[in-house]
């Protein structure tokens, strides 16, 4: 197939839209399939390099207001229309909702090439933790409009399928989610790491790895770390990840070990280097760091929804919490950091649970599922 992929957020950006639609055009490709990119050009940004069969177009866009380091694609319909004029796909798959992604859905649809849109992340909730609340609705219908527009809404867990079904959402697939597990590994572990961070052999390493933000839940984090610094005085609480909230994280816990932004193997590293990951977010759609975690062999404390409620079985390949009991949270984090023979086993059940994930199994899905929407002619039924 030729399959249009259009993305308003792509590496050298680092956040969960971006390495999951760059693993989904490297899966297609290594498939043989034929991948049409559209994304906002990064002025000063070294791009990945794109494996063969990929042809990138790259289009206006502008920074995004409060997410430093992150960009928007400025609507860009005619060029599109052009770019796929020349170079027909027979599906087109839209990951973001942002006027790029609109533009490219109202592209898509006269032109007659079905599309499908990837629903990654929750904006109607992220509205509320920069104090415009209010909008919250009207966010969650203005994505809803979106979607419905596509011949099909992938969501990576069950649970958002049905969710969104029980409001208007209509044609809701379920697209599972995997991890590299050559890259993620226990073998990563790096005790002269860990030295960086100030810890001895058997010392506890709490990690915590992602976007720092208001809507990342991070008060809950120093409260659980907290309470495991209580009977565990060894352990530190290593940061790794950037964002608007790290100046104000570093000055209300200047005890926490800041890793700055990690990539690749040297992400790997960091994760396989800790010994618990605590992750209290609330406001993801899937939550790639989960399965990360789960890979890297680290228990894992994290709320009951995203990769959590797929992957998680409490008390056997982590601690899958209530969602939103914050004590209920912190009560499993010291119960994991105080016991450690249940560490290692949830640890090795982790790696268990994900090894049977596929990545490319992923982006053969995904071709099913665009594949069922391209009738013999090409046309749009």
């Amino acid at each position: 197939m030729r399959i249009a992929v259009v993305t308003e957020t792509f590496p050298p950006e680092i956040n969960g839209v971006a390495l999951t639609v760059q693993n989904f055009v490297e899966q297609l490709a290594a498939l043989g399939h034929e991948v049409l990119l559209t994304r906002p050009a990064q002025p000063g940004a070294a791009a990945p390099a794109l494996p063969h069969g990929v042809h990138e177009q790259r289009v206006r866009g502008a920074a995004l207001p409060r997410f430093p380091g992150l960009r928007f694609g400025w609507p860009a319909a005619a060029a599109l229309r052009d770019f796929w004029r020349a170079q027909r796909p027979d599906a087109a798959y839209i990951a973001t909702e942002g006027p790029l992604g609109w533009s490219a859905l109202n592209a898509a649809n006269a032109l007659g090439i079905p599309a499908a849109t990837g629903f990654h992340t929750r904006f109607d909730e992220f509205v509320a933790h920069y104090g415009a609340g209010v909008l919250t609705p009207i966010a969650f219908a203005w994505m809803r409009r979106f979607h419905n527009r596509g011949q099909a809404t992938l969501v990576p867990t069950r649970e958002l399928q049905q969710f969104l079904e029980t409001r208007g959402f209509r044609q809701v697939r379920h697209l599972a989610r995997a991890v590299d597990t050559r890259q993620f590994h226990p073998d990563r572990r790096d005790e002269a790491l860990r030295a960086q961070w100030g810890l001895k052999p058997g010392q506890l390493a709490v990690i915590h790895v992602g976007r720092i933000a208001a809507e990342k839940n991070l008060g809950l984090l120093a409260r659980a770390f907290h309470a495991i610094q209580a009977v565990r005085p060894d352990a530190r609480c290593i940061v790794v990840g950037d964002g608007p909230a790290l100046a104000g994280l570093r000055a209300r816990h200047p005890e926490f070990v800041y890793a700055g932004m990690r990539r690749g193997d040297d992400l790997a590293a960091h994760f396989a280097s800790g010994d618990l990951f605590l992750f209290p977010s609330l406001t993801e759609t899937f939550g790639n760091v989960t399965l990360e975690a789960m890979a890297s062999g680290v228990a894992t404390v994290a709320f009951d929804y995203g990769a959590a409620r797929e992957h998680l079985r409490d008390g056997h390949s982590g601690a899958s919490v209530a969602f939103a009991n914050a004590d209920a949270f912190v009560h499993a984090a010291v119960g994991l950091a105080t016991r450690d023979v249940l560490r290692r086993h949830c640890a090795l059940a982790a790696l268990d649970t994900v090894r049977g994930l596929s990545q490319r199994g992923v982006a053969e899905a995904l071709v099913r599922i665009l594949s069922e929407s391209v009738p013999a002619h090409g046309r749009l039924a």
